[in-house]
């Protein structure tokens, strides 16, 4: 399902990295056939705190970054935002798994590799016993 779009005026930038966005739309009345003008308010991230008050943004749906916060700022009077947060980012760029077998060159294969060998003991302890955190 596409993400929606929708355009709005900035009517609040007090907020760190979040602006409140108003979209206006105009419905018909079912009885009078007139059309009237609904309005809504939304929040939305702005990453780069470049939204003033007055500006006319587009906004888009993203995963919710908030309590009350799902919609991204992309563009702001006519001009596309460039640093977009890291959450937007393409699936292709995360690294995959020849990268992460490569971050972990030289580690032990396994857990076990850490402790001692049977029959030996744990060279700081006084009383034969393994090392437990807070001492024996």
């Amino acid at each position: 399902m596409p993400k929606r779009i929708l355009t709005g005026r900035v009517t609040s930038d007090k907020m760190n990295k979040t602006v409140t966005v108003l979209v206006d739309r105009r419905v018909m009345h079912p009885l009078y056939k007139k059309f009237i003008r609904r309005s809504k308010k939304y929040s939305a991230h702005d990453e780069a705190n470049l939204c003033r008050i007055g500006d006319v943004v587009r906004i888009e749906e993203c995963p919710p970054i908030s309590k009350r916060k799902a919609w991204l700022v992309i563009e702001r009077n006519g001009a596309p935002l460039r640093d977009l947060p890291a959450f937007v980012a393409p699936i292709a760029e995360t690294p995959g798994p020849a990268d992460m077998a490569k971050a972990f060159e030289g580690w032990p294969a396994h857990p076990a590799a850490f402790a001692p060998l049977p029959g030996q003991s744990d060279p700081d302890s006084t009383d034969g016993f393994p090392t437990v955190r807070g001492g024996r």
